[in-house]
């Protein structure tokens, strides 16, 4: 969330963000809140030394004999006041709290203003797509002829959105992840965590799910529990609530978990295959570090979701998000997109962001800096280190043949038990 100080003081830079989110916010509710709380306070505050200094004179007064009931039924009367009226400013600021947590991060000025993807802006391309001799099939084509990819099975065991994955197909998606999570944890210096899957809602509000994405995702029937949508909800709240000492930081996390979404608002869009699964497996990469090497953190970070796919092989470019396409608790975002054979274009494979101290002021996570001086919010990162769903969609698409079989990319090779290829019936 944003500072209500900055908020206050910035009150046009605050409209015009909000504008180029495509955001319709009335930001003057807060404004107008902000300043009934702080004139309460003020009043409450006078009253409040009016009450002591009556207290005074009660004492004095019963000290020296004097009847003081007139003084004492005046202190009881602005004691009721003085407990309206913090009634009142706990109303205001309860109401307060329910706003700002609606309120987007604000952009970083190096983002694009811009309305939709279309004003997105590519940073690069890494490889060359692939040009086959034959029409290249899709991966629920390829997946189905190969025995490895059951829609059908998935949709009778729970609804459509969901998939079987069988034999190698499986074995592809097990592999994915373990070579994922192994060039993070040895070459990237994360550090491996298996959080819980679901989580209170006090952690998703810690990083911005609730109250605006509830819509979008699982809550378990008469408990304060929610699927997890990513691992960054979890991993970003490792340290919620705690001062952390500043020689500690960066904080690197890396984990794999199952992801879960309604997709909600997305209906009609990836209906066939995988591409948009109400369940999905994710490699995610988050991290905690001081506010000036956060952008050079965020640099980093896109570069070790990079180097998945530059070590299978796949062809990519990055996006930087325009104002209008970012994400409700980013400050800027790269996506990573990934190159598809039967859509003849790039994917969204991965999105990398730093939330600045967005995270940071919801879930109360500061850190204590060397030289003694006042504690700071730190800065919070996350990207997925990949999405393993669509990676294997990338691997099945990129690396097919025309008989439909599929070699294996050479990383993953020692993954799949030395297994170089999925051919029918293997």
């Amino acid at each position: 969330m944003l500072e209500i100080k900055w908020i206050r003081n910035n009150i046009e830079e605050v409209k015009t963000f909000l504008k180029n989110r495509n955001n319709d916010f009335d930001v003057e509710k807060i404004v107008t809140l902000d300043e009934e709380k702080r004139s309460l306070l003020a009043e409450t505050e006078t009253l409040k030394a009016q009450r002591n200094e009556g207290s005074r004179k009660v004492a004095e007064a019963k000290a020296s004999g004097t009847d003081a009931a007139a003084l004492m039924e005046e202190m009881k009367t602005l004691g009721q006041k003085v407990k309206e009226i913090d009634n009142k400013i706990s109303e205001i600021d309860n109401e307060l709290q329910a706003l700002l947590l609606q309120v987007p991060n604000r952009p970083h000025d190096s983002v694009p203003v811009g309305k939709d993807e279309n004003d997105n802006i590519e940073i690069r391309k890494w490889g060359t797509p692939h040009k086959f001799s034959f029409d290249p099939q899709a991966h629920w084509d390829l997946g189905e002829h190969l025995g490895i990819l059951d829609f059908e099975k998935g949709a009778a065991l729970a609804q459509s959105r969901f998939t079987v994955l069988k034999g190698a197909g499986a074995r592809l998606e097990r592999a994915l992840m373990n070579f994922m999570l192994d060039l993070h944890t040895t070459q990237h210096g994360y550090k491996e965590i298996q959080p819980p899957f679901m989580v209170s809602s006090q952690t998703m509000l810690g990083t911005g799910q609730l109250p605006k994405f509830a819509e979008d995702l699982y809550k378990c029937e008469n408990e304060d529990l929610w699927l997890i949508p990513t691992a960054e909800v979890p991993l970003t709240n490792l340290h919620a609530g705690e001062l952390l000492a500043e020689e500690n930081l960066p904080l690197y996390y890396t984990a794999y978990t199952p992801c879960f979404r309604k997709e909600a608002g997305s209906y009609g869009r990836d209906v066939r295959g995988m591409m948009r699964q109400h369940q999905f497996d994710k490699v995610e990469m988050v991290k905690l570090c001081k506010p000036e090497e956060s952008y050079n953190e965020l640099e980093k970070l896109t570069s070790n979701a990079e180097e998945v796919l530059q070590k299978l092989g796949l062809p990519y470019r990055v996006i930087c998000l325009c104002t209008g396409d970012m994400g409700f608790g980013a400050s800027k975002t790269y996506d990573l997109e990934v190159w598809l054979p039967s859509q003849d274009k790039y994917r969204e494979i991965s999105s990398c962001s730093n939330c600045e101290d967005f995270q940071a002021r919801r879930m109360g996570t500061r850190y204590k800096p060397v030289d003694g001086g006042k504690p700071r919010y730190v800065h919070t990162l996350n990207g997925s280190g990949i999405a393993i769903g669509r990676t294997l969609i990338a691997v099945l698409e990129n690396y097919q043949r025309e008989d439909g079989s599929i070699e294996i990319p050479e990383a993953l090779v020692p993954y799949m038990g030395g297994m170089k290829e999925i051919k029918l019936l293997s």
